[in-house]
């Protein structure tokens, strides 16, 4: 049978399971990986079968996977019953995937979907692929040990998702005994209360969120969107961005200089722009030399940093900053790139504490933080 989807579309197509038509899927999750299944709701019961990994399986050897199948139960036969009379006990991974496809239904917004999916997949490596009837209480500190204080809100939330996980693995009779994600009664004996830790100055969104983020600040009107979308997407300070002029973008070379008198270190900072960048400011109403990109509500009166922080209050992302996104930023430059802590230092306009280190190294890294950045705009779904 002709299904839905095409050769294109299933090396292209963002993460999500996404129908052919006749009970064939595509399921693509974080990190790009691609697989088959099929799945049918037959006699009011779901059930469904792994037909292999994209590319090892191509679109047409599934969709003849799916028409054996399919023939099979129309003769009466149960192309299921062999796996399902000795089911294997999945990997951490795997139950968390099932879990997760078994839950979305009831999740309305998209952005919680995504979120459940990035991160477990970003924190809980350690134990992806262990079975989850082995999985015990020190797998699951090995995952939260290293972001429990130095991302206090980010890990409790890791933590909540992992029990619901390994109730889920119990319910389906894959493990017994004590959830080792519990906290009362359990890690609560181990680790500090979340009330108790330190928070910091700026609360940073994980990056493994932002991709949602921008999805949705795309849909957004107004000035203020667009100002925090390019506060985002340069890991500029915001008083950079507010206070930003005309005179200082040059669409031409694709980068933003900024003048030393409004540079926190006192240096002019230049400031490649992604194509992404460069289509939020072509997108805005041209002004002279001096006037503001990002004009406030009163005239030549640049907006004020409650306004870019009002956008993520909108959204109901109360416990993050906008200052915060540069954390951020940093973070995903350290744990997903190669880029040195120099270049990573000189995109973030910080000023080299030792003074002899800036008098030899007097590069900006241009180039590299022109790559730099077109990554991160890559990376926050936007190209």
């Amino acid at each position: 049978m002709a299904g839905r989807l095409t050769a294109t579309q299933v090396k292209a197509l963002d993460e999500g399971r996404h129908a052919d038509g006749g009970g064939l899927y595509l399921h693509v999750k974080p990190g790009g990986w691609r697989g088959w299944k099929f799945i049918t709701n037959k006699g009011g019961r779901r059930r469904e079968k792994g037909l292999g990994a994209f590319p090892k399986v191509t679109l047409a050897d599934a969709r003849k996977a799916a028409a054996r199948i399919r023939l099979a139960m129309d003769d009466g036969e149960d192309p299921f019953a062999k796996a399902e009379a000795a089911p294997t006990v999945p990997t951490f991974a795997n139950a968390a995937e099932q879990f997760i496809d078994g839950m979305e239904a009831g999740w309305k917004n998209p952005k919680h979907r995504q979120q459940w999916r990035n991160t477990l997949d970003t924190y809980c490596k350690p134990m992806a692929d262990k079975s989850v009837a082995e999985i015990d209480t020190n797998d699951v500190l090995a995952c939260l040990t290293p972001i429990w204080t130095a991302k206090a809100e980010t890990a409790s939330r890791v933590r909540g998702r992992i029990e619901r996980v390994l109730d889920f693995a119990r319910a389906r009779g894959w493990r017994n005994g004590i959830n080792p994600a519990l906290w009362r009664g359990h890690l609560s004996a181990i680790l500090p209360a979340a009330g108790k830790l330190k928070r910091g100055h700026h609360g940073a969104m994980p990056y493994p969120d932002v991709p949602a983020l921008m999805k949705t600040l795309a849909e957004r009107r107004g000035t203020a969107a667009r100002a925090l979308t390019f506060t985002i997407l340069t890991a500029a300070r915001s008083g950079e961005v507010r206070g930003a002029t005309w005179a200082e973008i040059d669409l031409d070379k694709a980068v933003w200089i900024v003048p030393a008198d409004r540079m926190k270190a006192g240096r002019e900072h230049r400031v490649p722009l992604s194509p992404p960048a460069l289509a939020v400011l072509e997108a805005l109403p041209k002004g002279g030399p001096d006037a503001l990109v990002f004009p406030g509500q009163k005239k030549d009166r640049p907006m004020s940093d409650m306004t870019l922080g009002a956008v993520l209050k909108r959204m109901e992302l109360n416990n993050f900053t906008v200052h915060g996104f540069r954390s951020c930023f940093s973070t995903w430059v350290t744990e997903c790139t190669d880029a040195t802590i120099e270049v990573r230092e000189a995109a973030l306009a910080h000023a080299a504490g030792d003074r002899v280190a800036a008098a030899y190294n007097r590069s900006d890294h241009f180039a590299r933080r022109r790559a730099l950045m077109d990554d991160w705009a890559t990376y926050c779904g936007l190209v």
